[in-house]
């Protein structure tokens, strides 16, 4: 079978639906070489997903080739990106299905493989195996193509989560995770010199009211292990339970931390309120304070936005308003 042309020459050259339609066309003209990794046009749904490993993956590629050869690992399937990552179907020596996450190591994924040695497949994908100084992880294979997502009844889709969340929340986050304690005092740091940058009344108003709602409560971070990133597309089908968490973001503090990505998320459905009462009611947590933290989170991605040179997100704003009760 003969090798078609470098895919990532064309990635570079060309994004978005162009970038997709390219690979589309390679893929039906011939096997595409990643680096002397073989993608055979079987590997991918052409004309319904074409899954495309992002420029500049090229390095995690290679770095799974030699994690195939050191865990006995037989690939089985096309990579598939993350927003951080890249993901390789593989199977082990002794059959079993898993899959390989290739990723770097930063601020976010690092502790990823302890949080998830913590939890120990309690509600959350199992971690097979760990390569510690490069972020490798080996998981349990779970079904990527029925996401809770997929679920149309949103609030039967957060009932899941939730339930899943008190699971994980309930456990005692181990010693060297990055602590809320630490994240909010960043986030007071920082706040001023945000709020000078905004030139809306509105704006500044909203941020003043959301740190103001996280100072009545950081003076008792919590120390749960937390995922920080738990919404309806980090929830997967699996064999073992019906669902399972992926993609921890881990650190130790208070599980109302939690609640804001299950509102963000599908928040163009609505019945905002609702959920987040459901949330709080599950887990069992006081109301107040679940505003508070959740409060806290819409500023923790608001700062990061306005340094990005971006506006205020209009969801997350909407979703602070009912919380203020605006």
């Amino acid at each position: 079978m003969r090798s078609g042309p470098d895919a990532l020459s064309v990635l570079d050259a060309l994004s978005g639906s162009d970038a997709l339609s390219a690979f589309s066309v390679l893929l039906m003209r011939g096997d595409v070489s990643f680096s002397g990794w073989r993608v055979s046009p079987s590997d991918f749904v052409v004309l319904e997903r074409v899954r495309v490993v992002k420029v500049g993956s090229e390095r995690l590629l290679e770095r799974g080739g030699r994690f195939l050869e050191r865990w006995g690992l037989r690939q089985e399937g096309a990579p598939m990106s993350g927003q951080v990552s890249v993901v390789l179907p593989v199977v082990r020596g002794d059959g079993t299905r898993a899959v390989l996450k290739l990723q770097d190591l930063d601020e976010e994924t690092a502790g990823e493989g302890l949080a998830l040695r913590t939890w120990d497949g309690d509600g959350v994908v199992r971690l097979l195996d760990e390569d510690v100084e490069s972020g490798t992880l080996l998981l349990e294979r779970l079904d990527e193509d029925r996401p809770l997502a997929d679920v149309p009844d949103v609030m039967k889709a957060t009932s899941v989560l939730a339930e899943l969340l008190a699971r994980i929340t309930a456990v005692p986050a181990p010693a060297g995770l990055r602590r809320l304690d630490s994240v909010t005092a960043d986030l007071f740091e920082r706040l001023p010199a945000v709020t000078r940058s905004l030139a809306a009344e509105d704006d500044r108003r909203l941020l003043a009211d959301c740190a103001a709602a996280v100072r009545e409560v950081a003076g008792e971070p919590g120390d749960r292990l937390l995922h920080w990133d738990l919404h309806f597309e980090n929830v997967l089908a699996a064999d073992r339970e019906p669902w399972l968490v992926i993609d921890p973001k881990p650190l130790a503090g208070d599980p109302c931390f939690e609640l804001l990505p299950a509102l963000w998320n599908r928040c163009e459905e609505g019945a905002l309120e609702r959920r987040f009462d459901l949330m709080t009611e599950v887990l069992g947590v006081d109301r107040a304070r679940a505003r508070a933290w959740t409060l806290g989170r819409v500023l923790q991605n608001s700062l990061w936005r306005v340094e990005e040179g971006e506006g205020l997100d209009e969801d997350q704003v909407g979703i602070a308003r009912v919380l203020l009760g605006r």
